[in-house]
């Protein structure tokens, strides 16, 4: 059976593989030449087994948002494309079948996928297979290609489990005190979603190297740029009018700054790229960014739905988030932010702000 035999069998098109292979490269800003070599490394991984995916402490969010993208299914796309080859909550073994399946799959190149944080304290907690998580993590992490943490939990040891006794940290903590220096690639938020770590994988079969990344290690082409700059809320933001009453029909599109919104230094595609297939993301449906797109995001803005301490204003810099209508009004009447507000409505404002998923 060819490799594109099996793809149909399983209900994805050619149209739609290219179709993600095409999103992906896009993402990256990667020329359209480079398609034909990403198609090649995926479906070349049809005969290779890449990826190990192990869970710590976690909710298996991460893992839910993953299997249950549609159109066509990401699912299926990890699972036949890709050659899964552990996965303790999508395998059908268990016991000793699933920890053979383990060994064997540590004796091939493979990309390792960390879900959950790793308790750091002692060896007694999250044992997985009568063996402790952080043994199994650092074993995995020292013969992988590359690690990719996925999800708040892996990328800084947050979440519930943050908040046990267990010294609950993510990955690249693990990596430092082991001296490993392998290739880390954090996917924060809470859960991952699923085009940012589809596309990241691919980027790796067809290049053999991580992405371009941030400091935090996060791929630039999935955070680099902040969420307020896209926001559909932007022009009210500008306007200084700001949702103070959530009973208020006249304020039910107002910008969400003082009800907690983090959108403003959060660094993720979330108003560009939606959730659900692209069914819808939080701004959107009436929340306020919560800012998981971010590493340590649940030490630094809890609590979630609180205003921030301030907020940069473009030509004005920090003011209390108090007085920020107030202010953005005064410019305004004066002059000053009605030319700011034409800079941002002609040249960072966009009427479409919904592209298409991977």
């Amino acid at each position: 059976m060819g490799k594109f035999d099996l793809l149909n069998a399983k209900g994805v098109s050619r149209r739609d593989f290219m179709k993600i292979i095409g999103a992906t490269i896009a993402a990256f800003g990667l020329p359209d030449l480079a398609a034909p070599q990403a198609a090649n490394a995926v479906e070349q991984a049809l005969n290779k087994p890449p990826v190990i995916w192990l869970e710590g402490m976690d909710c298996t969010g991460c893992t839910e948002s993953t299997i249950a993208t549609l159109n066509p299914s990401a699912a299926e796309l990890i699972l036949d494309m890709i050659s899964l080859r552990y996965h303790e909550t999508i395998m059908a073994g268990s016991g000793k079948t699933s920890e053979e399946a383990y060994q064997e799959a540590l004796n091939d190149k493979f990309i390792l996928v960390v879900e959950g944080s790793i308790p750091f304290k002692e060896d007694r907690y999250c044992m997985v297979g009568g063996k402790p998580f952080r043994k199994t993590v650092i074993e995995a992490a020292r013969k992988a290609q590359a690690v990719i943490a996925i999800g708040s939990c892996a990328t800084e040891g947050a979440g519930i489990p943050g908040a046990c006794a267990t010294g609950a940290v993510g990955v690249s903590e693990i990596l430092k005190a082991e001296g490993i220096t392998t290739p880390l690639i954090n996917l924060p938020r809470c859960p991952v979603k699923p085009n940012t770590l589809i596309g990241t994988i691919i980027y790796y079969l067809t290049y053999q190297k991580v992405p371009p990344l941030d400091s935090d290690n996060r791929p630039i082409a999935y955070y680099g740029t902040l969420l307020h700059d896209n926001c559909p809320r932007r022009g009210h933001f500008e306007n200084g009018e700001f949702l103070t009453d959530w009973n208020d029909p006249v304020q039910k599109n107002y910008c969400l700054l003082l009800k907690g919104c983090k959108g403003p230094k959060t660094h993720t595609d979330c108003a560009q790229v939606w959730w659900n297939d692209n069914t819808n993301f939080c701004i959107n449906a009436g929340s306020p960014c919560s800012g998981c797109a971010e590493i340590n995001f649940y030490n630094t803005n809890s609590p979630l739905y609180s205003k921030h301490e301030d907020a940069k204003l473009p030509g004005i810099g920090q003011v209390s988030a108090d007085t920020v209508g107030k202010t953005v009004g005064g410019a305004a009447a004066i002059g000053v932010g009605v030319h700011l507000v034409a800079t941002a409505a002609s040249g960072r404002l966009k009427k479409d702000h919904h592209k298409e998923d991977m």
